[in-house]
Parts: C-alpha cells; sequence; structure tokens
C-alpha cells in the first residue's frame, strides 16, 4: 500500500478529532445560570464516570490475561493489537461520554431560549461522540497496519475492540433497565407519580443508566463494527487486489468521516420547525456526500465503478433498515397504534401484540439484507459484501451523533423536569426526546444490518485463512457446530435478560423501603437516597456481564479446537442466522411497546392513569431489555465470535 494512502486517511481521523475538540469546547464554553439544572447534571455525570471507571477496572485483567494468551499461542504483534483495540475502544467512550453527560443540563437550559438551541447543544454532544468513534477507529486500524502491514495481524485490533464492546453493551444494558424498571414499576405504576419525579429514587440511576447503555454502549457497539467491517475487508482485498484491496476500505472510510463532518452543517430547524427532520436532512446529506467521495475512490483505484454499486447497496441498505425500524416502532405508526390499542384489554393481549409485531418486522430487513449481500457479491464476489459492510459504516461519525442526541434529549427533559423548569421548556424536551425515540430505534436497526454484513464478511475471512470453500451439511461436525451456533444467541439473551430481572429486583426492594422508610417522601419535604439505587445498579451491572461475556469468547474457542475448523464455520453461520433475527425481534418490540405507551401517554386509548396505561407500561417494562440490553449486544456476540474465528484460524 502506498504511503500515501495511511498519510491521507489518518489526516481524515485527525480531521474527526479536531472536529469532536472543537465540539468539546462548544459545551464546555456554555454557561448553565440555574443553579438546580447544574446540580443534578454534575450528579448525573458523577455517576456515569463512576460506573465506566469501575467497568474499566473490571476489564483490565481480562485485558491482560487475553493478550498473554495471544502473545503465547499466537504471536506477540497479534497481542499487541488485541490490547491497542481494547484501549482505542476504551478510549472513544471514555472521551465521547464524559462530554454527553455534561451536555445533559446544558441542553435543559438551552431550551429556555428555544428548540434551535436545544438541538444544536443536543446534537453537539452527540457529534463528540460519532467523531471520537470515527477518529479514534480509523487512526487506530492505520497505525496497526503502519506498524505491521498485515490485515491478519490488526484482526487483533478488532477482537480487542469486539471484547470491550460486549462487556460495554451488556453492561450497560443492565445498568439502565435495572434503574429504568424500578423507577417505572415503583414510581409510575405502584406510587403513580410522574416519570422524572425527583421524589422517585431510581431516577438519577435511570438518567445515569440512559448514558452508559445508550451512548457508551451503542458507541462500542459500531466502534467495534466500524473497525471490524475495514479490517475484514482489508484482509480480503489483499486476497483479491493486493494492495489496493487494502487501500480501498480505507478511503471509503475516510471519504465518510469528510463526509460526517460536512452533514452536521445541515442540522438546523427553525422556531416551531421539526428537529426529526433537521437530523434526517444531515443524516441524507451525509450520505450523498458520501456516495459522491466512494465513486471517485472507487473510479481512481481501479478504473471503473463494479465496486462502487457493492458500496451503494450497503448504503442503501442501512436507510432501508433505518425506514423500517421507523416504520415498527415510530409513535403513531399502525403497529404501534395496534399494540396501544391492545392494551385496553388488558396485559397479556399488550404483550402478545408487541411480541407478533416483533416477529413481523423481521420479514423486511432480513430480505434487504440478502438484496445487499447478492448485489455485493454480484460486483466484487466477497469483497464485494466486505465492501458494502464499510458502505454502511463509512457514514458512523454522523449516525452515531445523531443516535447519542437521543439519550442527551431524554436526560435533558429528566433534569427540566426535576429542577421545575417552566412548561415551555418540558415542552420542548420532550419533543426532542420524541425524536430520540425515533432515533435510537432507527440506529439500533443501523447496528444489526451493519453487525450481519460486517460478520459475513469475517466469516469469508475466516473461510479464506482455513480454506474452507464450503459447509457440508452431510458431516456431523459441521451440523453440530451449527446447532451450537444456532443456540447460542437464545443462551446468552436469557443470560442478559435474567440479570437484568435479577438486579432490576433489588432495585425495585430498595426503591420500595425508601417510599416505605423515608418520611416526607412522597410529600416532597424529604430527599431521596440517589447514590444508593446508582450502587445497586452499577454493582449489578459489573457482576452480572462476566458469564455472558465469557461464554461468547469461549463457546468458538471450545468449538474450533475440539470440533475442527467445519464445526466452527457451522457455528458461526448458525449464530449469524439465528443472531440477526433475534436482534430485529427484540430491538423493534421493545421499541414499538415503549412508543405504544408514549402514545397512551397522550392521551390515546384513556391516558395516563388508566388500566390501558397500566398494561402499556408493563408492555414497555418487559421490552426495555429486549432493546435496550439482549438486542443490541447479540450484534456484537455474533461479530465477536466470528473475529475469534478469524484470529484463532492460524491454529486450526
Amino acid at each position: 500500500m502506498n504511503g500515501y494512502v495511511l498519510w491521507l486517511t489518518g489526516g481524515t481521523g485527525v480531521l474527526a478529532l479536531v472536529f469532536a475538540i472543537l465540539a468539546v469546547g462548544r459545551i464546555g464554553a456554555m454557561e448553565v445560570k440555574i443553579e438546580r439544572v447544574k446540580e443534578l447534571s454534575e450528579i448525573v455525570h458523577r455517576g456515569a464516570m463512576t460506573f465506566l471507571y469501575r467497568e474499566y477496572k473490571a476489564l483490565i485483567p481480562f485485558v491482560l490475561l487475553v493478550g498473554a494468551l495471544l502473545a503465547w499461542k499466537a504471536s506477540f504483534p497479534l497481542a499487541v493489537s488485541f490490547v491497542f483495540g481494547a484501549f482505542c475502544s476504551a478510549l472513544a467512550g471514555f472521551l465521547g461520554m464524559r462530554v454527553a453527560t455534561r451536555a445533559n443540563g446544558n441542553t435543559a437550559y438551552a431550551a429556555t431560549a428555544g428548540m434551535n438551541q436545544a438541538l444544536q447543544v443536543a446534537f453537539t454532544g452527540g457529534v463528540v461522540m460519532g467523531m471520537f468513534v470515527v477518529g479514534i477507529g480509523i487512526l487506530g486500524v492505520v497505525l496497526a497496519y503502519w506498524l505491521y502491514g498485515d490485515p491478519n495481524i490488526i484482526t487483533g485490533f478488532g477482537f480487542g475492540a469486539s471484547s470491550i464492546a460486549l462487556f460495554a453493551r451488556v453492561g450497560g444494558g443492565i445498568y439502565t433497565k435495572a434503574a429504568d424498571m424500578g423507577a417505572d414499576l415503583v414510581g409510575k405504576v405502584e406510587a403513580g407519580i410522574p416519570e422524572d419525579d425527583p421524589r422517585n429514587p431510581a431516577v438519577i440511576a435511570d438518567n445515569v443508566g440512559d448514558n452508559v447503555g445508550d451512548i457508551a454502549g451503542m458507541g462500542a457497539d459500531l466502534f467495534e463494527s466500524y473497525v471490524n467491517s475495514i479490517i475484514a475487508a482489508m484482509a480480503l482485498g489483499v486476497v483479491a487486489f493486493g494492495p489496493t484491496g487494502a487501500a480501498y476500505p480505507l478511503l471509503l472510510a475516510g471519504s465518510g468521516i469528510v463526509s460526517a463532518v460536512l452533514g452536521t452543517f445541515f442540522v438546523r430547524v427553525k422556531e416551531g420547525g421539526d428537529p426529526q427532520f433537521a437530523l434526517r436532512k444531515g443524516t441524507i446529506a451525509t450520505g450523498l456526500f458520501m456516495m459522491i467521495g466512494a465513486f471517485l475512490v472507487t473510479r481512481a483505484l481501479f478504473g471503473d465503478i463494479a465496486l462502487f454499486w457493492s458500496v451503494l447497496g450497503g448504503v442503501i441498505l442501512g436507510v432501508a433498515i433505518g425506514y423500517v425500524t421507523e416504520f415498527y416502532t415510530s409513535i403513531g405508526s399502525k403497529p404501534v397504534r395496534q399494540i396501544a390499542e391492545s392494551a385496553a384489554t388488558g396485559h397479556a393481549t399488550n404483550i402478545l401484540s408487541g411480541i407478533s409485531v416483533g416477529m413481523m418486522s423481521t420479514a423486511i430487513p432480513v430480505l434487504l439484507i440478502c438484496a445487499a449481500v447478492l448485489i455485493g457479491y454480484k460486483f466484487g464476489g466477497l469483497y464485494g459484501i466486505a465492501c458494502s459492510a464499510v458502505g454502511m459504516l463509512s457514514i458512523t461519525g454522523m449516525t452515531l451523533s445523531v443516535d447519542a442526541y437521543g439519550p442527551i434529549a431524554d436526560n435533558a427533559g429528566g433534569i427540566a423536569q426535576m429542577s421545575q423548569l417552566p412548561p415551555s421548556v418540558r415542552q420542548i424536551t420532550d419533543r426532542l426526546d420524541a425524536v430520540g425515540n425515533t432515533t435510537a430505534a432507527i440506529g439500533k436497526g443501523l447496528a444489526i444490518g451493519s453487525a450481519a454484513l460486517t460478520a459475513l464478511a469475517l466469516f469469508a475471512t475466516y473461510a479464506t485463512a482455513v480454506r474452507l470453500d464450503h459447509i457440508d451439511l452431510n458431516d456431523p461436525m459441521v451440523m453440530a457446530g451449527l446447532f451450537i451456533g444456532g443456540m447460542l444467541p437464545f443462551l446468552f439473551s436469557s443470560m442478559a435478560i435474567m440479570a437484568v430481572g435479577r438486579a432490576a429486583q433489588s432495585m425495585i426492594d430498595e426503591v420500595r423501603r425508601q417510599f416505605r422508610e423515608i418520611t416526607g417522601l412522597m410529600e416532597g419535604s424529604a430527599q431521596p437516597e440517589y447514590e444508593r439505587c446508582v450502587d445497586i445498579s452499577t454493582a449489578a451491572a459489573l457482576k452480572e456481564m462476566l458469564v455472558p461475556g465469557l461464554m461468547a469468547v469461549v463457546a468458538p474457542i471450545a468449538v474450533g479446537l475440539l470440533l475442527g475448523p467445519g464445526a466452527l464455520g457451522g457455528l458461526l453461520g448458525g449464530s449469524i442466522i439465528t443472531g440477526v433475527m433475534l436482534a430485529i425481534f427484540m430491538a423493534n418490540a421493545g421499541g414499538a411497546w415503549d412508543n405504544a405507551k408514549k402514545y397512551i401517554e397522550e392521551g390515546h386509548f384513556g391516558g395516563k392513569g388508566t388500566p390501558s396505561h397500566a398494561a402499556a407500561v408493563v408492555g414497555d417494562t418487559v421490552g426495555d431489555p429486549f432493546k435496550d440490553t439482549a438486542g443490541p449486544s447479540l450484534n456484537i456476540l455474533i461479530k465477536l465470535m466470528s473475529v475469534i474465528a478469524v484470529v484463532l484460524a492460524p491454529l486450526l
């Protein structure tokens, strides 16, 4: 690969970091003049950062142990690459969440001046996360390639990123849903107080959870998808086209960073305008800029535009899955109205309706993934499929900025409520939060689609490395691996959901205790013990994340070493098929239950305080670990097992 490619791509990574640092400066320069807003923002910030410190501290022994094993059994460069990937993933999450938690209170205060001001602050906080992820990600890949010059070595970088991502997603998901369930089931249903009411002991833990789950967790998720798609495409590209094939995905990623920076300038809204249109406008602009860049890069490197169509297929898949997700989960859509209507006849019908919507929502995304795979293969073979994944994830800088905006707006609404700001402020933050629910659902859809393509690209890399040119279903070892792989997403999801249930029970007991024992709490004359609830969620998340995370690492290693490369290929195939569909089902069912509850709270089917609302709250509570813990974690599970297989390939 020519040195100018590394310098040019590295330069786009530096551009992303500079843009992120400028956004940090804008957030830091803003003065919040309401003391209660500053106080609550600081409490949430401190709780989120404490969790992150403790999580990373718990993961250091794991990273060092795996690094030592890789140095012993594989190679020292691979071990260094693994540790470096884990460090970069943790650094991106730390920097992004540090600023995002500062932006929460700033957004609430900015809402006192109007819609556009609040949108700009919330989106700027999201931009910090988005740009740090792509900047650190691309610079990490470039540096690892510059050091070793071998895509097969830098798969260790992706392994490190995936390991941190899985624990961050599972741990963050357990934290946020334990707090959310405690706040909802006891506060809203039993005590009958509003959401984000300062009398609720779990309300601060709930706000902290939004950050550790939906900002740090999603950031880690897309970080590892982003770098693994590039690494897989580089590894396949070297085989197909030599150094040019390794350069192409790097230049695509660099084009995406420039496009995302330009796209941020399109996110503007007039007073009374639609913030969702403003965010969508920025995303569309980024996609268009990216298409122009991809066309020029493809033509310059290959002399034709065949691979451009593979990249275009990936981008269109990402957009299409986003719109399908929006249809099944947005407030006012037909499926969400059906779930809300079913709540009128009780809890059971509400649960059944949500499950059926989630199952139905798998059909179109799976067909879209099939189309993208076929288009990618037609114009570039296995390398074309990998380039489709890079194309979809090339605009991660923008899509993650939009996604991270959601929890910032949500927290701003909570802080506005607890600070007793004027109703006009809460009206603005509620509108931004409603848009954030949709952007979060779209972000999860994009993450699932990208996981499918990235896992397929990593599978192709593994198959090439072990010379596995076909999967023979007549081979009993392959069949055993296939069934084990198909089972693992269900076992993993069960562990994650049960972990949420156990953590939530501790939270519910604590919230009930405080309501029962703290005199004057319900009357508002006494303060709840917020720190107790924050500590319960933190301790439970760190304890419960270990077993599911370790299972994801151990299972492919055990199958590969005991049953052979064919069985491991079967395991990867089975896990991709069931994992993708289970992830789509749970993410969309959970999102639809959530917005069905909000649809009732807007005044439909009786509104708040009715039996319909109580049933909808239960549905939303069931859906919480679906959409925020198990479902998103499956994206990382299938990619982590695939990248472990690639790393393990030389030993097979």
